[in-house]
């Protein structure tokens, strides 16, 4: 993993990029950057009011995220490396499904100036799942400011977030469908993508066991 300094992990609310970011970075030794999506103050509010809260949380969650991919590009990523638990990118994924036209125009602006200076992964990792298995797990782990969420907007965002990784190759990119793999119960799983990582050669592979 010596050309792998900065590793990305992605994927819609539910599939498991924070639980598989900290054990990547503990069986890697890397320094972990994790979203800070609790110190959101508009998030409670956007999930019980969306058309009007949609442009200030999505505002603030666009500044919180580049001021933590700024640190990244700061680093010695020579000397150091760093796996993160989303890719900068998802923003606009995001701020394209809950903004109106109008504010996604304005949106789109800021973002355009600002993702120039954020570093691009040696690897992204993209947890692909079905709309009906990130809804239950949304709904298994009942965190207060997603219990509003709805299947029909889990569904936009997987959809979305699909599209969005099929045209995707601005780094090399590993798409693993989460059904058939248990990587917070189950080292084997674990190992296996550990050795995917490791071994990865092409530009785009997919692992599946559905």
């Amino acid at each position: 993993m010596r050309e792998l300094r900065f590793i990305a992990i992605e994927g819609v609310i539910g599939a498991g990029k924070t639980s598989l970011a900290k054990i990547l970075a503990d069986k890697f030794h890397t320094g972990l950057l994790l979203e800070e999506f609790d110190n959101n103050p508009f998030l409670v509010k956007f999930y019980s009011d969306p058309s009007h809260y949609a442009f200030h949380t999505q505002i603030y969650f666009l500044m919180s995220r580049y001021r933590q991919q700024r640190k990244i590009a700061q680093m010695d990523l020579f000397s150091s490396r760093v796996i993160s638990d989303y890719l900068f990118a998802k923003d606009r994924i995001f701020a394209e499904v809950n903004l109106s036209e109008e504010e996604f125009f304005l949106y789109d602006k800021i973002y355009a100036m600002l993702v120039k200076e954020i570093p691009r992964p040696d690897l992204v990792i993209y947890l692909q799942a079905s709309s009906d298995i990130l809804y239950k797990r949304i709904k298994q782990r009942n965190r207060a400011f997603e219990r509003e969420l709805e299947y029909e907007y889990v569904e936009r965002l997987a959809d979305t977030y699909n599209t969005f990784f099929f045209h995707y190759n601005s780094s090399p990119l590993l798409i693993i469908n989460i059904s058939g793999f248990d990587f917070i119960g189950n080292s084997r799983d674990v190992d296996v993508l550990v050795n995917e990582i490791t071994q990865l050669k092409e530009p785009r592979r997919i692992i599946s066991r559905a």
